[in-house]
């Protein structure tokens, strides 16, 4: 190992700020930045020219194996705010942490840099606070570049074809029994169309069910035209599906028909969307997160109703992003937060729990059949299918519990909502293997409108409940590779 230089033991202890180990690109870098705020750093490496050049630079450097045991007792602690190990070296990294960490104070934080995974644990293990890995850093600038060249190349077509489409009569038209996310990008879809005079509506089929969905719209002001069949769609010249992608999916879009936009962020499965402009993302964790973008680069004023919607529905889609919720999301956010109505949003939040929701909650906990980690219920009949996710939450909260299936019959279509919080399965991916087009979602989160169909030749409400439940139970069992066994409550 090399040792320091006599000259170097003989003279008093430096009492650095920073101690930075290992003054390569990185370290050098890094000492720079910390200059500027009059900190006292020393810089340690083994490379002869490398320590005369900090020298030259103007830096307290040592020549020194970051390594070495010894050093510990070259540097004063007194000082001391942070040891980063900055070589490119990963083993040298680790043992410098391992000799530092038992001496320093508790209050010193420990930085360093790893190559991989694999490497930053060990460090981790050997006492760092923070380490990060250089290769990430910058792949994941990059793709945050192209991810914003991406947004502003899509805001550019959207702009174009609005522009195109100057004076038209257009239908936004909504996922069924619509939630914050799918209405308050309506919502702001139909703002932007503003600019481009463009005469919009927004469109929606099945119902407001939840308390908390209708004291949205309605201190919200939101103007949304409720669809009573086919010829609804016949007086518009486009329409755009917002929050949803496939005609009949989902939507009472009838197949074939002119779709101007769509923009979602949830996948579609097999079948492929077609629209004169599409813009799905499925790696944003809602609708309102790429219509915020589109405002931002438009450059269009957001009203504080606007922007309370928006971010309502940003936060309901995350579970107040708790659940996937990217940097995109969390950019949105910030930017719609300071523009806010907080008051209304507060008054939006806190409506009570409705009767049904309960009994339905009810419903879910009495008939909960346990499938290893997995929970399903049946809850019979409904009239308020929100009340199904609500209680697929709830339910997850459970012990020993990482997925839940709540399901219900509304007129002619079984409705399936399911939550998980295994990150080893994709529910969205199960619930389409289980249930066909008709379903779908994200890792966390998906559902589900099954059609009745021979199910509804059952001659008693009773057999009928009872069908349903075991198709719906055996065919999300089978797709998650599980054998219907109940576990001892």
């Amino acid at each position: 190992m090399a040792q320091a230089p006599k000259n170097v033991e003989s003279v008093k202890k430096p009492k650095p700020n920073y101690l930075i180990l290992g003054g390569g690109i990185i370290g050098f870098a890094v000492a720079k930045d910390l200059r500027k705020n009059d900190k006292e750093i020393t810089i340690i490496d083994l490379d002869k020219t490398r320590v005369e050049t900090l020298r030259q630079e103007g830096f307290n450097a040592l020549l020194y194996d970051i390594s070495d045991p010894e050093l510990v007792n070259v540097i004063d602690f007194k000082n001391l705010i942070c040891i980063a190990a900055l070589s490119s070296n990963d083993n040298a990294n680790t043992k410098a942490i391992s000799n530092f960490k038992p001496l320093i104070p508790e209050n010193v934080r420990v930085v360093a840099r790893a190559s991989d995974g694999l490497k930053r644990e060990e460090m981790i293990a050997a006492g760092a606070n923070y380490v990060f890995i250089p290769p990430k850093i910058v792949s994941g600038t990059i793709t945050e570049y192209l991810d914003m060249m991406e947004t502003k190349h899509t805001g550019n077509r959207l702009a174009s074809w609005l522009d195109d489409h100057r004076g038209m009569k257009l239908g936004i038209v909504l996922h069924d029994n619509p939630d914050p996310d799918a209405i308050s990008s309506g919502f702001a879809l139909m703002e932007i169309t503003k600019k481009y005079d463009i005469n919009a509506e927004i469109l929606y089929d099945g119902k407001i069910g939840h308390h908390e969905n209708k004291a949205f719209i309605n201190l919200l002001d939101i103007q949304m035209v409720k669809i009573t069949g086919p010829e609804s769609f016949d007086k518009y010249d486009k329409l755009a599906m917002i929050d949803c992608s496939v005609p009949g999916v989902n939507n009472s879009v009838p197949a074939g028909k002119n779709i101007g936009i769509i923009i979602d962020h949830h996948p579609h499965g097999e079948t492929e969307p077609n629209a004169e402009f599409s813009d799905i993302r499925t790696n944003v964790g809602s609708s309102a997160t790429i219509l915020t973008k589109y405002l931002q680069q438009m450059d269009i004023t957001v009203s504080k109703e606007l922007a309370a919607a928006l971010l309502y529905g940003i936060r309901t889609d995350t579970n107040d992003f708790r659940r996937n919720t990217t940097s995109a999301d969390f950019a949105a956010a910030s930017f719609l937060h300071p523009l806010s109505d907080h008051d209304l949003l507060t008054q939006v939040e806190t409506p009570s729990m409705s009767v049904e929701t309960l009994d339905v909650l009810g419903e879910a906990i009495r008939n909960r059949e346990v499938v290893s980690t997995c929970l399903l219920s049946n809850v019979g009949t409904i009239r308020n299918r929100d009340a199904l996710p609500q209680a697929a939450d709830y339910l997850l909260t459970m012990e020993g519990i990482s997925t839940t299936v709540i399901f219900g019959i509304m007129e002619d279509s079984i409705y399936v909502s399911a939550r998980n919080d295994d990150i080893r399965v994709h529910l969205g991916d199960v619930m389409r293997q289980a249930f066909g087009e008709n379903a779908g979602g994200h890792p966390t989160a998906a559902g589900a409108k099954i059609p009745l169909g021979v199910f509804s030749s059952a001659k008693d409400k009773h057999t009928l409940q009872k069908l349903v439940e075991e198709s719906v139970v055996k065919r999300f069992l089978t797709a998650m590779g599980l054998e219907n066994e109940d576990d001892d409550e």
